[in-house]
């Protein structure tokens, strides 16, 4: 959770932002079944009247409830209302207490005439109702005052006994007769009253909604602004790593890592922020409302709660485990299926088709298990969940039903209630459901992480030298060794030569030698264990990366052609180049005579990959490619291999025109590729065994002889040895 939160950190503002309109979403649904409560309580129950006391009320009825009050009491309430005799408004033909406007806003002397007139309107009703406190009513009257003040201490005591809910529901019947007795139509009251409440929720519902939008529309952009930005981040790491980090990650890893991982993480965010963020607001602001609704069952969302937390606890706890092997099961299963795809002329060659089926049916059932395990486990949260809300429901109003019996509760109270307990279980019950997708997403997180955290073993320097000018490209190996990262033993031991602008240097050697190794030190695909390798009397260490390889030209083992044209592929390490730039790399790789051929010519496309061309083909566009830079060092790894003799002769001599003033470093299998070559290093085991041309390492090397004696004549190998000889002794 914390990797998530901290990707999400650049979008601390707009994250506060969603927060703010999440108080809004939240007041808005949270304010509905207040309202809801209402129109059962206030608009039905009530006839739509919501005040304690009366507005206006008959000179007759105010004269009886004075008569239930204390002389000071009535004294307050008398000054209160003004009395109209004449032209009072109503159809009552008597006198009208009407209440006082500057009263009515005045909160705190309503609340007080609320206090002396409450018991005095209950008993005036119950008195109206011929009850037995109505009897003793009839009779107040007509008492001397020493027993009135016994007779109203005797009523006290009574009341004690009603419950307050019984004498707050009385009072608006009290009044609603009070009304109509004055001709008021308090039908119309009624339904004023419940059309009002309806379209203020009405208005809530729209602002919910368009806070819900707003949110919506928020979060979506800042989950896909962080999948663009991990995207982007991931892909400069992966760009920058050497040899060694892919040696650590595998390419199947990484591809899952940039694609599947961060879409976990970018699904989650956008849950993070509409749902984990909303539901705690509303969880509380439904526990803050419920308090102000009916205290006496607040034990019954403890213990929704207490069950949904429960189920969710014990579910991860068998489910979590299993989260963790899922994304290894996805690359293992990337893994499988890209080495089928890159290696199925393979497979096809050797019939091993069966096999293959056998490894990615496992690699799949492996896979399809664990998320059959996980889906199931999960599939038991959702009818629990409902099972404890149903419940939930029938045991508020089972015991809502009781207290509405005992005068203990209104009826839309239970109804808010109800609403209210739902959205704080469903408030639990959405982090819960986020919570399938949270285990993966931070395993997810937490793997893209890794990738962002990895010390990249090849750094350029703090302080960053200067590569010469003046400098052609020379290349120094100063007793250079080198071995891999965990490796025991060195591959490389003790290298020393220098390759010379204008000389082509000539690596050979069996096979595993460590020939294409030490080739790769020079790029800093790998950096050397031991001595130092300099570029124009500057070790490539204390220099920029870009600076080193801006000066190379590098043409791999294998031809690597990137989607495109002919023409982008060949200007992929000169961009400005010209037309014609291209056109002379392309003539001197000897590449011409197919890209002519073609229909679009230099504009032809070229796959992925470079599938539509031959093997030839790939390696003459790979040279034009390295010719189009013009760099100071070429760097051919065995480059020429897929070549015909023809074309290999035609396209050294155009080379050899080419780079009279470049290092070329050439790594070869092939003894014609080297004949003529200025120096040719030969290695064995991964030490240099013998320098020097052709002829010289004929007679001083063994291990070159035995290389020449499996390619060459007998013929040439004597021709060679004569000529050597014969050198030697002018």
């Amino acid at each position: 959770m914390k990797k998530l939160l901290q990707f999400l950190k650049p979008y601390a503002t707009t994250v506060a932002v969603i927060f703010c309109v999440l108080m809004i979403q939240a007041y808005s649904d949270l304010s509905l079944p207040s309202y809801t409560s209402d129109i059962v309580n206030v608009g039905i129950q009530q006839g739509g009247i919501d005040e304690t006391i009366p507005d206006a009320i008959s000179e007759s009825k105010m004269e009886q409830l004075m008569l239930l009050m204390k002389e000071e009491d009535a004294r307050i309430v008398k000054e209160a209302y003004s009395l109209s005799t004449v032209d009072t408004g109503y159809s009552y033909e008597g006198a009208v207490y009407e209440l006082k406007e500057s009263v009515k806003k005045d909160d705190e002397q309503m609340k007080l005439l609320s206090e002396k007139m409450e018991l005095p309107m209950f008993l005036c009703l119950s008195a109206a109702g011929g009850s037995e406190m109505g009897q003793k009513l009839e009779l107040f009257a007509m008492m001397p005052d020493e027993q009135k003040s016994v007779a109203m201490e005797e009523i006290s005591e009574q009341m004690k006994d009603v419950p307050e809910m019984v004498i707050s529901q009385s009072i608006p019947v009290y009044i609603k007769g009070a009304y109509e007795e004055l001709g008021i139509n308090t039908d119309e009251i009624q339904t004023h009253y419940i059309i009002n409440t309806g379209v203020k929720m009405i208005g809530l519902a729209l602002l919910g909604m368009l806070a819900s939008i707003t949110v919506g529309f928020l979060a979506s952009r800042v989950a896909a602004s962080t999948g663009r930005d991990l995207r982007s981040k991931v892909f400069t790491k992966v760009v920058g790593f050497s040899n060694t980090e892919f040696d650590k990650f595998s390419t199947a890893s990484l591809i899952t890592r940039s694609t599947n991982d961060i879409q976990q993480i970018q699904m989650l965010t956008v849950m993070l922020l509409r749902i984990v963020l909303y539901a705690p607001i509303q969880a509380v602001g439904g526990i803050l409302k419920v308090f102000n609704t009916n205290v006496d069952m607040l034990w019954i969302i403890a213990l929704g709660v207490a069950l949904v937390l429960m189920i969710v606890i014990v579910l991860f706890l068998v489910v979590m485990p299993r989260f963790k092997i899922l994304q290894s099961l996805v690359d293992r299963l990337n893994l499988v299926m890209r080495e089928i795809l890159s290696g199925l002329p393979v497979i096809r060659a050797f019939s091993t088709e069966k096999h293959e089926e056998e490894r990615f049916d496992k690699a799949n059932r492996d896979l399809t298990r664990t998320n059959l395990f996980v889906n199931r486990a999960m599939t038991f949260m959702s009818p629990l969940m409902m099972l404890v809300m149903n419940g939930i429901t029938v045991l508020i109003v089972w015991n809502g039903a009781i207290g509405v019996d005992q005068g203990q509760m209104q009826v839309g109270d239970m109804m808010a209630f109800i609403q209210y307990t739902m959205q704080i279980i469903m408030s639990f019950l959405m982090i819960c459901m986020i919570s399938i997708m949270l285990p993966r997403a931070a395993v997810a997180a937490e793997r893209v992480d890794e990738v962002l955290r990895s010390e990249t073993a090849i750094s350029d320097p703090e302080h960053p030298k200067q590569l010469s000018q003046n400098g052609k490209g020379e290349v120094v190996f100063e007793h250079v060794s080198f071995r891999y990262p965990e490796a025991e033993q060195d591959i490389l031991h003790d290298l020393n030569f220098t390759a010379r602008p204008g000389q082509t240097t000539a690596i050979i050697g069996s096979t595993g030698c460590g020939k294409s190794t030490m080739i790769n030190l020079i790029p800093r695909f790998y950096d050397v264990t031991e001595g130092k390798i300099m570029i124009d009397g500057t070790d490539i260490r204390e220099i920029t990366q870009h600076d080193l390889r801006d000066k190379i030209g590098y043409v791999p083992q294998k031809g690597v052609l990137f989607s495109g044209t002919i023409a982008s592929n060949i200007l992929y390490g000169n961009p400005e180049g010209t037309e014609e730039e291209m056109k002379e790399a392309a003539a001197i790789a000897q590449a011409t005579d197919f890209i002519e051929e073609k229909y679009k010519k230099f504009d032809s496309p070229i796959a992925q990959g470079g599938t539509n061309v031959s093997g030839g083909q790939k390696q003459r566009l790979s040279i034009a490619r390295a010719v189009a830079k013009k760099p100071d060092i070429f760097i051919f790894d065995d480059s020429f291999s897929a070549l015909d003799y023809k074309t290999d002769v035609v396209l050294r001599a155009a080379l050899k025109e080419k780079t009279q003033e470049s290092t070329v470093i050439i790594v070869a299998q092939r003894i014609s590729t080297i004949l003529h070559a200025e120096q040719i290093i030969v290695l064995d085991e991964g030490k240099i065994a013998g320098i020097g041309t052709h002829k010289e390492l004929l007679k001083s090397c063994d291990a070159y002889y035995q290389i020449a004696s499996s390619q060459l004549s007998e013929e040439e190998l004597k021709r060679d040895l004569e000529e050597s000889k014969g050198k030697e002794e002018c």
